[in-house]
């Protein structure tokens, strides 16, 4: 009898309407994927910087978001999240090597995108325009973790 291994690789996506419960369905919808593929070791980085992205793109755009969750094989995992706005913020706009100076103590917010850059492997973004017919066509941020590279790098 042959049996047959299931695959490594997977994606999932998920489109997010613009409401404040999207982080949650996020949260929960990358819990249940990585638990159901035995990719655990990665969960909590993933959760968290999960719902930093998918937070920030309720707070800064009027639109929806979406998350794409893909498996690339050796334990490493990308996720993506698209919203509405072209804007790429740092992290993912500076320069390789280059680190987004934390916000002030005082500050209400500031810390979410200094989490990329302690938690995730690799990050980038793509901005992808403002779209035809004014339709805004947004950006994609993605991060990637897992795999035991160990090396923090940024591409665009």
């Amino acid at each position: 009898m042959v049996t047959v291994a299931l695959p490594d690789t997977w994606v999932y996506a998920l489109r997010l309407p613009h409401d404040p419960r999207a982080a949650r369905v996020a949260r929960t919808t990358v819990r249940a994927a990585l638990k159901g593929h035995g990719m655990a070791h990665v969960l909590d980085p993933v959760e968290l910087l999960t719902s930093e992205l998918v937070t920030n793109a309720y707070l800064h755009t009027k639109g929806p978001a979406s998350l794409r969750l893909t498996a690339l094989g050796e334990g490493r995992l990308r996720v993506g999240v698209w919203d509405s706005h072209p804007y790429i913020p740092a992290p993912f706009a500076e320069p390789p090597g280059d680190r987004v100076p934390p916000g002030s103590v005082g500050a209400v917010g500031g810390r979410g995108l200094l989490l990329v850059q302690e938690f995730a492997d690799s990050w980038g973004g793509w901005s992808l325009g403002s779209g035809l017919l004014d339709r805004g066509a947004g950006k994609l941020l993605w991060f990637e973790v897992g795999g035991g590279a160990g090396v923090r790098s940024r591409a665009t």
